[in-house]
């Protein structure tokens, strides 16, 4: 039986290093924040404004809002639609991101 990737004649990708809440994490290139922290089996990377819900991906395509992520200081970053950079440092968004700011 042959693999998906033999299927297409792919070959794997380089894989570096993003950070997640102070752990190193494996990307891929290409890989959306989003299939990176699914891939290290992390379903929940945001709370909500009222009551702190727990959050992560719900509908993949950027047309919810659910899987906010803090990427590089920038709060409010749609994980399942921002690629992966090398070096990139990805935070647990609490409410609405903007916690130091004091509004």
């Amino acid at each position: 039986m042959r693999s998906p990737r033999e299927l297409v004649g792919g070959a794997p990708a380089a894989v570096y290093p993003i950070g997640f809440d102070g752990r190193e994490l494996p990307a891929q290139e290409g890989q959306s924040i989003a299939a990176v922290l699914w891939a290290a089996g992390i379903l929940s990377w945001r709370t909500t404004r009222e009551g702190g819900a727990p959050r992560g991906a719900f509908c993949g395509i950027g047309a919810c809002y659910d899987c906010l992520v803090t990427v590089n200081g920038r709060p409010n970053q749609r994980a399942c639609l921002v690629p992966a950079r090398p070096g990139d440092t990805v935070t647990t968004q609490e409410g609405t991101g903007h916690a130091d700011l004091a509004l």
